[in-house]
């Protein structure tokens, strides 16, 4: 990675965005990302309830049928990310980064540890110490239990799906599931651990992405807000998967 060029990450600020809509623009934009159409960027975004599951199809840690999953509100994916089942919803804070690791010089295993890294930051900006998983625990804890998910997919060093920080969501979405196919462990939220008054979500999502660009060396972050993407989005939206 040279270190004199100026390095800008897009951070496309979405809003809500239902789960299948922003699969299909990730898919858009990797393609773009690939043929040199746009440079690194991350969405960053909120999904209303859903459960997704990962390329390993791991439906047994479903702990009920999908069809009361749906009664309780909750759309369920299966999708071609690594990781196990995982729950979605709004105050959750959700990164897409779309990146090409070749640019910046990252393995596989370096860039995940970055999207780690990114949540441990934030966290500790609200006097919460949490750390990476443990051997055969993915995401980021405090203490036991989980704040942050990660799931990843990568092909041909160009990323896509991310990670998912709990700032506030409603946790018993997740006593439906065996949340990242961990059993025997508590899911946990900023707002639960932390002994501060926490900002408006929006805040912290843009805490996020500032940590994200820095732990990946970006000099700057280029914002564009919902109202920029709405085209991007709707496209997207009409695109058969």
């Amino acid at each position: 990675m040279s270190g004199g060029a100026r390095r800008v990450l897009g951070a496309w600020k979405l809003g809500l965005v239902s789960y299948g809509d922003a699969l299909r623009l990730q898919e858009r934009l990797v393609a773009d990302r690939r043929a040199g159409r746009v440079s690194d960027l991350v969405l960053s975004l909120q999904h209303p309830p859903t459960y997704t599951l990962g390329k390993r199809r791991t439906d047994h840690n479903l702990l009920l049928p999908e069809a009361e999953l749906r009664g309780l509100g909750a759309d369920i994916h299966r999708t071609e990310r690594g990781g196990d089942v995982t729950f979605h919803g709004p105050r959750q804070a959700v990164l897409y980064p779309i990146l090409s690791l070749r640019a910046i010089g990252l393995g596989a295993r370096r860039y995940v540890e970055g999207l780690e890294s990114a949540m441990i930051e934030v966290a500790a900006l609200y006097g919460v110490a949490a750390r990476p998983g443990a051997a055969g625990e993915t995401g980021v804890w405090v203490g036991d239990r989980k704040i942050g998910a990660i799931g990843v997919r990568i092909s041909s060093g160009f990323t896509c799906h991310g990670l998912a920080f709990n700032i506030d969501p409603d946790l018993g979405y997740f006593k439906h599931i065996v949340p990242c196919g961990i059993a025997d462990k508590e899911v946990t939220s900023l707002r639960r651990e932390a002994a501060v008054e926490l900002p408006p979500d929006e805040v912290i999502h843009d805490q996020l992405v500032q940590s994200l660009a820095r732990t990946f060396c970006f000099s700057d972050v280029e914002v564009k807000d919902e109202s920029e993407c709405a085209d991007m989005v709707c496209l997207a939206a009409a695109t058969q998967s």
